[in-house]
């Protein structure tokens, strides 16, 4: 499998009036996902377990749910595109099996995460940002989720507090996950902008890349912090492909004198 190579400017797409950011290895670069760890965190605060089930007996039997649902292959998780919130999955998991938890869905979501998954900004990704502010570039999220969007934002705004982001979409609170084109509309339809006019970067070649493109968006498809494999490049010469945010900054620096703006 060959590496991807950085893309050529695009011909013929206008510079953006928005860019729209993936969440998870885009925005933010994730730690290895840690069920068990999340688990235990959550049976802190259990007042009744009339089983004495253990974290890794719960942590068993939602990884047969999420087999039984098609959530654990993250190679195909992405080409489903009906979100299913955590707090819906958590209930059945915890009630199922005689938990009870002494928690609201925002906190079982916010506990459960930053267990199992805490993460950091990508490199660069704070200082592209500030960039795109100043040159008037507006920016917002569209995140494949299942955890509600009150803590997703939260999330964000703690890890990347100077973000100018003017929605953060988590797929939780609107049924359409990509590379459902429906979610990227509600996007545009929040910006009141046409397809043309947005750029959309994401670390997905299914869900980032070619469903913001069959959407309409023109598709920024970000390496940089990706621990899934990937193929080959995209044939499609529209697709901005980049490993550091500084390559994008730079591509959007040089714009006028490239496009004759």
């Amino acid at each position: 499998m060959k590496t991807p190579t950085k893309s050529p400017i695009p011909n013929a797409i206008p510079k953006p009036k928005m860019i729209l950011f993936d969440y998870g290895q885009t925005l933010v670069n994730e730690k290895q996902f840690d069920s068990l760890a999340g688990t235990k965190a959550l049976l802190e605060h259990a007042t009744a377990n009339r089983h004495n089930h253990t974290a890794e007996e719960v942590d068993a039997v939602a990884a047969s749910i999420n087999h039984e649902i098609g959530r654990d292959d993250p190679k195909y998780r992405h080409l489903q595109t009906i979100e299913i919130p955590n707090h819906m999955f958590t209930s059945y998991l915890y009630h199922a099996l005689g938990i009870e938890l002494d928690l609201s869905e925002q906190e079982i979501d916010r506990i459960f995460w930053d267990a199992a998954s805490p993460g950091v900004p990508t490199n660069g990704i704070e200082d592209l940002l500030d960039f795109l502010h100043e040159n008037g570039i507006r920016t917002g999220v569209i995140s494949n989720i299942p955890y509600c969007g009150e803590v997703v934002e939260e999330r964000i705004n703690r890890l990347i507090p100077n973000n100018h982001f003017e929605f953060i979409i988590a797929t939780s609170e609107y049924m359409f996950r990509k590379p459902n084109p429906r979610i990227f509309h509600l996007a545009l339809e929040k910006a009141n902008l046409s397809p043309n006019d947005v750029w959309y970067a994401g670390d997905n070649p299914k869900a980032d890349v070619q469903g913001s493109r069959n959407a309409g968006l023109h598709p920024i498809w970000y390496l940089g912090a990706t621990t899934i494999p990937q193929p080959d490049t995209p044939e499609q010469n529209d697709i901005l492909t980049i490993h550091h945010w500084n390559e994008l900054k730079a591509i959007l620096s040089k714009w006028s004198t490239v496009q004759g703006d």
